[in-house]
């Protein structure tokens, strides 16, 4: 087993083994990044006197070239060696000799590793970001073609008030769009440099800070490097509850589609290569894919509570508690891009019921309408609630429609009504959230790294 901190001793195999628990497999996960903070921090070391030119261009060239096996899919972790930044450093040497033994100078695995989750959550937090505001660039274009058409809204799960598939569509769009509010916070709390903190205490190397904060992109260090390293797991953690913000706006969306698409409401219907079916039960369609989304996007609710609880309770300085959370958490953006996918692609081809409210057992949904009718005729509103109410005594079931000469789409002219859905408004504020990620900086930076 290589280790760069080894002594000359051999530990016991079982404490080897489970102290590497499952690190080679995550570690997969953040070879690029380590590589790109392998990068900038050797640039760094040049420019204060650690490294030479010729060396620097040496070490560069032959990063670049790990770079591009990684990015590949080629490059392994080796059985006998213990983590990537063992791998990647070990690499380098076999490739340039004794060189490669210097790019460790001036951090610790420590800050190495805190700097790998950064680089790749916040890649990661780039492609949740998009896949989810095209998704709700779906759920509107689906709001705006079906605005006209109504649907009964519920509450206690019993028939409420009319609603329409343009208010449904567009409220999980706006849901959507104020989650990436709250992963926009978990971005500016990853988007900032821990390098140079080493094992949590600095380097009595002169390090530059600054240098390596600007070629990876970041918006500022982590300036404090106690601090640094007690934001191991915090990041996480914050990152953890963003993602869960958007797998409850999925979840809660799957329970509706799973829902809706039964035959006691008939609201909408999936296209038969997007359900499944029985192995008794010939007419059955079942919607598992909105099945798996639901149960997926729990599990996803559970990952901040998880992360906590590995984290809880520890002082400052670094504990080796926190190599568990990688074995939660790196997966997690998968499962969540997984289920972005494949909602995307549902509603997109969601077949939707154009006559529900042609069904008498929805004519109560109207009761609203006509006290209201009452009120613009000059009753006062208690009583022409109770007067409809009366309607509904004992077996009294009720029927009113919509006043006549008019739609309810035309009555409903308050903001974010059935009538007025403010669907420019959501894409407006979409836009504008997704524009406070600095994405193209962070692309520019890393750009320019590997050019190097």
């Amino acid at each position: 087993m290589k280790k760069l901190w080894d002594k000359g001793t051999q530990p016991d195999r079982d404490v080897t083994a489970f102290t590497i628990g499952k690190d080679r497999e995550m570690d997969l996960y953040l070879v690029p990044y380590d590589v790109l903070g392998s990068m900038a921090h050797i640039v760094m070391l040049e420019s204060i006197g650690l490294l030479g030119k010729e060396e620097l261009g040496r070490l560069l060239q032959g990063l670049k070239e790990i770079y591009g096996e990684a990015i590949a899919g080629r490059f392994e972790i080796e059985e006998d060696v213990e983590d990537v930044h063992s791998q990647v450093e070990l690499t380098l040497t076999h490739k340039l000799g004794e060189i490669g033994k210097k790019i460790h100078s001036g951090r610790s695995r420590n800050d190495q590793v805190l700097l790998d989750l950064k680089l790749f959550t916040r890649t990661e937090i780039r492609h949740i970001t998009e896949q989810t505001a095209a998704l709700c660039e779906t759920l509107l274009a689906q709001s705006e073609k079906y605005k006209e058409v109504l649907l009964p809204g519920y509450t206690h799960l019993q028939i409420a008030m009319p609603s329409s598939f343009g208010l449904w569509f567009g409220a999980y769009a706006e849901s959507l769009a104020d989650d990436l509010l709250l992963l926009q916070a978990a971005y500016k709390i990853c988007n900032r440099n821990p390098l140079g903190s080493a094992a949590g205490y600095g380097s009595s190397f002169p390090l530059n800070r600054q240098m390596t904060t600007d070629l990876l992109g970041f918006d500022s260090m982590n300036y404090n490097v106690v601090y640094a390293q007690m934001g191991r797991g915090k990041m996480e953690r914050s990152g953890a509850f963003a993602l869960a913000g958007i797998a409850a706006t999925l979840s809660r969306l799957s329970y509706d589609a799973c829902l809706f698409n039964s035959q006691n409401f008939g609201f909408i219907t999936l296209p038969d290569r997007f359900t499944t079916g029985s192995s008794i039960m010939p007419h059955k369609k079942n919607p598992d894919v909105f099945e798996l989304t639901r149960a997926r996007c729990n599990k996803l609710q559970a990952l901040p509570t998880q992360i906590t609880l590995i984290s809880n309770n520890l002082p400052s300085g670094y504990f080796r508690d926190m190599q568990i959370i990688k074995e939660v958490f790196l997966p997690a953006f998968g499962e969540l891009k997984d289920c972005l996918h494949i909602v995307s692609s549902m509603m997109r081809e969601i077949h939707v019921n154009e006559h529900i409210l042609d069904d008498e057992r929805y004519a109560p949904l109207f009761s609203v309408e006509e006290v209201n009718r009452r009120v613009m005729a000059g009753v006062p509103f208690r009583d022409a609630y109770a007067e409809v109410a009366r309607s509904f005594a004992g077996e009294k079931t009720g029927k009113f429609t919509a006043p006549a000469g008019q739609t309810l789409t035309e009555r409903y002219t308050h903001e974010g009504s059935i009538g007025k859905l403010c669907n420019e408004r959501i894409a407006g504020w979409l836009s504008e959230v997704v524009g406070g990620f600095p994405f193209e900086q962070v692309e520019k930076a890393e750009q320019q790294l590997l050019a190097r």
